[in-house]
């Protein structure tokens, strides 16, 4: 009997790449050759990125990696040392901040003490000569509708809870009616229970309004969860742009597939070079991986999913399977991470389903794991750990 992958889970209904959230309110942001210096350190290295109007965009990466400086860039808190950010097709790299068409979410909320929530999101309302003092009260009315804080009006920002706070936040961003939206760590400072919650009010806001959300993080589950695309960062340069599914499931380098989800790394050798499918071999064992264009034959690294790693009965022969035997076994409630150790030392991870009545593995229990062709790839090399821009899709 093999143990599969369990099933994937729910989400909110994502929309197809570059389709609008629901209005077409404008808010596309062309990034060309971006590039920010620090005296010696340069924290964005040239990068170009194209965002369509209305989507849920993320910048994902370690600290350091540059999505936060990005993001000051597109906002206008930072001058680029070099290249041009249009938003609407206007270049709006030496625009000063107050003048663009975008608001910023923080993660630090941001909000005045001494006044109330109302005056808090009318804030911003002050300054625009366009809207007459007696529209404002209507438009904090709706703004506060749509996060769900009406009836909240006249209360302090200490007579809130941390999630409501950061809710008076958005709705403060939101009444300036911004063609994009930008969210700096948004949710950072929540704990792991409310962050999961407003995650799914965050991203039906955001199919509601249908505005441009750039939405920074470095929470691997938030941005797989909420992203129309995203681009993984590292050393101040894009090192995959795709589908949260693209990217999870086709990545691209080393970096990409350890730093999004949990990665099975593999020590092989690419046996020849020509081909999607190609023959590798894995210590004394020979298999079939999904291979990227171009990647030459030689020693390198593949990856594997632990959901797609499946193990069955000791001695079943066959394509990708390979004799193990179970190190150790974590129960994490819906399923059970196995830890297998191959014949050459090395030890892969699986994670079964629980149900009812399934067979339980132990420690020390031999096993066949099976890593099948379509879900194991070889990783392209990526020298110094960056290559200059890569797109998945």
């Amino acid at each position: 009997m093999w143990f599969r992958p369990p099933p994937r889970m729910s989400r909110l209904p994502r929309m197809a790449r570059g389709e609008p959230a629901r209005h077409d309110t404008g808010g596309s942001i062309s990034i060309v050759g971006l590039r920010k210096d620090f005296e010696a350190v340069t924290a964005v290295d040239g990068i170009d990125l194209e965002i369509e109007p209305g989507e849920f965009f993320t910048l994902l990466g370690p600290s350091g990696c540059g999505k936060t400086t990005t993001l000051r860039m597109l906002a206008g808190f930072e001058q680029p040392t070099a290249g041009q950010i249009f938003i609407d097709g206007v270049d709006v790299a030496q625009t000063p901040a107050h003048k663009r068409p975008v608001n910023t979410v923080f993660q630090s909320y941001a909000l005045f003490p001494h006044l109330d929530v109302e005056h808090n999101v009318a804030y911003g309302l002050r300054w625009r000569k366009d809207v007459e003092k007696k529209a404002r009260a209507s438009l904090v009315a709706k703004a506060l509708d749509l996060v769900q804080l009406s009836g909240y009006g006249k209360r302090r920002p200490h007579q809130l809870s941390g999630g409501q706070q950061q809710r008076v936040a958005l709705a403060r961003a939101l009444v300036l009616e911004p063609a994009v939206l930008l969210l700096d760590e948004p949710l950072g400072a929540l704990d792991a229970k409310l962050r999961h919650s407003l995650r799914a009010e965050l991203t039906g806001l955001q199919r509601e309004i249908g505005i441009t959300f750039v939405f920074v993080t470095h929470d691997q589950e938030e941005a797989l969860e909420m992203s129309n695309r995203l681009v993984v960062m590292d050393g101040g340069r894009i090192m995959q742009l795709g589908s949260p599914e693209e990217v999870y499931r086709e990545p691209l380098t080393e970096f990409v597939a350890d730093f999004l989800g949990v990665a099975n790394l593999l020590d092989i050798e690419c046996l020849s070079d020509t081909g999607s499918i190609r023959t590798i071999r894995f210590g004394e064992f020979t298999l079939e991986a999904q291979t990227p264009p171009g990647h030459d034959a030689g020693p390198g690294r593949a990856v594997i999913r632990p959901e797609c790693v499946e193990l069955g009965e000791a001695g079943l022969t066959g394509s990708n399977r390979l004799p193990g035997m179970v190190d150790r076994t974590v129960f994490l409630g819906s399923t059970t991470q196995v830890m297998v150790r191959l014949p050459q030392g090395a030890v892969v991870q699986s994670l079964v389903t629980n149900t009812a009545g399934s067979d339980t593995f132990t420690t020390g229990q031999p096993v066949t794991v099976c890593l099948p062709s379509e879900a194991l790839r070889v990783l392209a090399a990526s020298p110094g750990q960056h290559v200059a821009y890569a797109e998945t899709g």
